[in-house]
């Protein structure tokens, strides 16, 4: 397709595209004469990708940059390929843990015990390493702080739901041929799919909130 097409089918304007390109967010097209390209599908798709991360997911473009290097680092396994890929992405606005703080070594502990009690010994082995697992630590050390007893005992089932939901993920990302598409959707996913699986969470608390107390 040429540059119009893939403008009128992605609804992404020209001038949008053309700076993509500039950029380097969107490969060049395959040239056909001095002043034309082609471009086909996988423009199309990863003109898709780039949209929801700098419109949906707010992340900076130079961020983007980078989250692509990694999607398209076929040097990498695929596990390397896509964690590097999703931690390269913005993982909120929490401050790094204080490693000496009470509350943070507690938190630390329970988290560690709480990936030994599950099994995940990729999880516990990467540690501080991975952005996630920080922000996991400052969230139990801020419940902690706040007098709330959140411990791996209390962590496990909904760690084991988050597991469920997981494969599914992978499930859906395995439906792609290549490499590069199945990074591609899994780092879509995780901007597309949170907020939908947060509004999901309220209304399954709305709806046993009324099959327990009822609505008066």
């Amino acid at each position: 397709m040429r540059l119009a097409e893939l403008s009128e089918r992605s609804g992404v304007s020209l001038a949008t595209i053309k700076y993509y390109l500039r950029e380097g967010l969107l490969r060049p097209g395959h040239r056909i004469s001095a002043t034309t390209a082609d471009y086909d599908e996988g423009h199309l798709r990863r003109l898709r990708l780039v949209r929801a991360m700098i419109q949906v997911g707010k992340v900076p473009v130079a961020t983007v940059r980078e989250v692509l290097r990694h999607v398209d680092d076929d040097s990498l396994g695929r596990t390397i390929r896509l964690g590097a890929a999703l931690w390269a992405l913005p993982q909120g606005s929490e401050p790094e843990p204080e490693p000496e703080d009470e509350a943070t070594v507690a938190a630390r502990g329970e988290v560690d015990r709480l990936l030994e009690m599950l099994g995940w010994s990729t999880a516990r082995e990467l540690g501080a390493l991975s952005p996630v697992h920080r922000s996991l630590v400052v969230a139990v050390a801020t419940l902690i702080r706040l007098g709330y007893p959140w411990d791996a005992a209390l962590m496990a089932p909904y760690a084991e739901l988050m597991h469920q939901a997981a494969r599914r993920d992978l499930d859906f990302v395995e439906t792609h041929p290549s490499e590069a598409e199945k990074v591609e959707t899994a780092v879509a996913a995780t901007i597309l799919f949170q907020p939908v699986l947060k509004a999901l969470h309220g209304l399954a608390q709305e709806e046993e909130s009324a099959r327990r107390y009822g609505l008066s």
